[in-house]
């Protein structure tokens, strides 16, 4: 199938599935809620129950996500390489960091995009920041010569480059907290908006539609459609084709049954109360950006399944978006910040990573930051891939974050490193975060040496984590008028927690309709939570107690199999 494809067949699924799982039935009996004692004996290559069953049902399972297509063009293997067109030290960079070369790098970008796309070589050296580097034209790519090689030095932060970025609830809390990077790949009239409105002390809006949520343009609606279905019915096609960006946008109603349904449908769900988390309910519409394949008549179908069901009183639309970066990606370099001592929760000043927003089919690849606030950052960015990236030094506040309505992104082969330095007193370390109704996102080959799975309230749902190890020391966040930890469909696949602690990895107890499966024993720690939905949670423990010995080992890596 090519990148571009509609979704697979049956057939193949089945026939991917028996490759994939054979000899399921070890696993127990389709169906069960296995939970399974941690003194019973073990067999290698044990395959769950729920993987049975999701092969049957892979696009509507009750518990596990099909995040088979997650990531850049729809999770494919290789990164695109487009032509050379300029070198950084054509426009006056320095390579023995003596000067500052943003200007210079800022400059050969901004050839890259007036020539249509192309790449712009960085060669091996350091090459000194004081300022952002931005790139703001789709089909760029800025490629170093290896994270070993290439190194970018940044000596400014973005409070000093932008200004203040306040939160909009007040205090004395810095945005630069969870937005915003030194290396920032967003469009470019996005960004000129986004940081005239900082400046102006005003809060932008960072989702799909733009600093005004009412400028959105619908393109047409859409009839009642059931989740994992692969296409959608519309009232008019004469502005979709094959290719193009769209938004599906579904409105909650008055009882809140778009919530309800993102968090499972269950009794817990009807009886929890949404009127007062404002800040969850500041983040519908749900909006999930996806490409049209196929147009056939008024049958519509899409690059990937649709992640919740299409109802009537959601008010179905697809509809234009604020203009998305796509097609570009940063690789093969490291950016390091000068070394600060990390600041005090929620006032950081902004020494962050690697920043995609409102971005696209963009990617990360070899690259590495180090001594930063915060590492690599997802911001209303759907469908990116980060692909062996890591994140050393000094100690980050979220090494990971994916936030505001950031949908189907892939980061593989990650790497948080052990802190070079104690955390000063005050500071918070929240591993790989996700919030804000964010979905089928995959953290897949981690390597956690500090952190936690930071489920940060605002209801993320139907993401993955597969095959990581954990040192698991760090804590959750997220406010109370952010509502619930867990939506519906959050799966744990493989983790292996080296210092016992439960906090989020194991989640059968708090998550509704979900999945834990293969984890190591654990205890809780100091952060204990209680669930936020009441009753029974129609969630999932299988095979605990058992890591690597699960099959298949990776959740993702098995669900691509099952489109061949």
């Amino acid at each position: 199938m090519s990148d571009r494809g509609v979704g697979p067949t049956r057939r193949a699924l089945l026939a991917g599935a028996t490759a994939v799982a054979a000899g399921a039935a070890a696993g127990g009996t389709a169906g069960a809620a296995t939970r399974t004692p941690s003194d019973a004996p073990r067999r290698a290559g044990e395959v769950p129950a729920l993987w049975g069953e999701f092969t049957r049902t892979p696009f509507a399972h009750p518990q596990i996500p099909y995040v088979g297509r997650a990531g850049r063009r729809a999770g494919a293997a290789r990164f695109p390489r487009p032509p050379v067109v300029t070198d950084v030290r054509a426009h006056g960079a320095t390579a023995d960091g003596s000067a500052d070369s943003a200007p210079a790098i800022n400059r050969a970008i901004a050839a890259a995009g007036r020539a249509g796309g192309g790449t712009v070589l960085i060669p091996p050296g350091t090459y000194r920041v004081d300022g952002l580097i931005r790139i703001g034209h789709s089909d760029v790519v800025l490629r170093g010569a290896g994270s070993d090689r290439t190194k970018l030095y940044a000596t400014r932060d973005l409070t000093e480059l932008i200004g203040p970025y306040g939160s909009r609830y007040g205090g004395d809390k810095s945005s630069w907290s969870w937005a915003g990077g030194l290396v920032w790949l967003c469009p470019a009239d996005r960004f000129a908006s986004l940081t005239a409105a900082i400046r102006a002390k005003d809060w932008p809006f960072e989702g799909w539609t733009g600093n005004r949520r009412d400028e959105w343009r619908t393109l047409t609606t859409v009839e009642p459609a059931a989740r994992g279905s692969w296409s959608v019915r519309v009232a008019d096609p004469s502005r979709l084709r094959p290719g193009r960006l769209v938004l599906l946008r579904l409105a909650d109603d008055t009882g809140h049954t778009l919530l309800r349904h993102m968090a499972g449908d269950g009794p817990g769900a009807r009886a929890y109360v949404w009127d007062d988390k404002t800040k969850l309910t500041s983040y519908v519409p749900y909006e999930w950006p996806v490409r049209v394949a196929r147009v056939r008549g008024r049958t519509v179908t899409l690059e990937r399944p649709l992640p919740l069901d299409v109802r009537p009183e959601w008010d179905p639309r697809l509809t234009t978006h604020a203009e998305a970066l796509t097609g570009s990606g940063v690789e093969g370099l490291t950016l390091e910040a000068v070394e600060t001592p990390q600041a005090p929760h929620l006032l950081d000043r902004g020494l962050n990573g690697v920043t995609f927003q409102c971005a696209y089919d963009c990617w990360a690849d070899d690259v590495v930051v180090r001594h930063v606030d915060n590492g690599f950052g997802l911001v209303a960015a759907s469908a990116c891939t980060l692909r062996d990236t890591r994140v050393e030094g000094r100690g980050a506040h979220h090494p990971y974050f994916c936030r505001e309505g950031s949908h189907d992104n892939l980061v593989d082969g990650f790497t948080i490193a052990a802190r070079t330095v104690p955390a000063p007193a005050g500071t918070q370390l929240h591993g790989i975060n996700v919030e804000g109704l964010s979905s089928y996102n995959v953290w897949s080959r981690g390597d956690m040496r500090m952190g936690t799975f930071d489920s940060h309230r605002g209801m993320p749902f139907a993401n993955v984590r597969t095959d990581i190890t954990v040192t698991n020391d760090g804590r959750h966040g997220g406010d109370a008028s952010a509502g619930p930890l867990f939506g519906a469909r959050f799966t744990h696949w493989n983790i292996r927690v080296t210092n016992g602690r439960a906090g989020l990895v194991r989640i059968d107890g708090l998550a509704p309709s979900s999945a834990t499966v293969g984890i190591n024993e654990v205890t809780e720690f100091d952060q204990i939570d209680v669930p936020d939905f009441t009753g029974p949670l129609d969630s999932r423990l299988e095979l605990y107690g058992t890591t690597d010995a699960v099959r298949p080992r990776n959740l993702y890596d098995a669900q691509r199999e099952l489109r061949r």
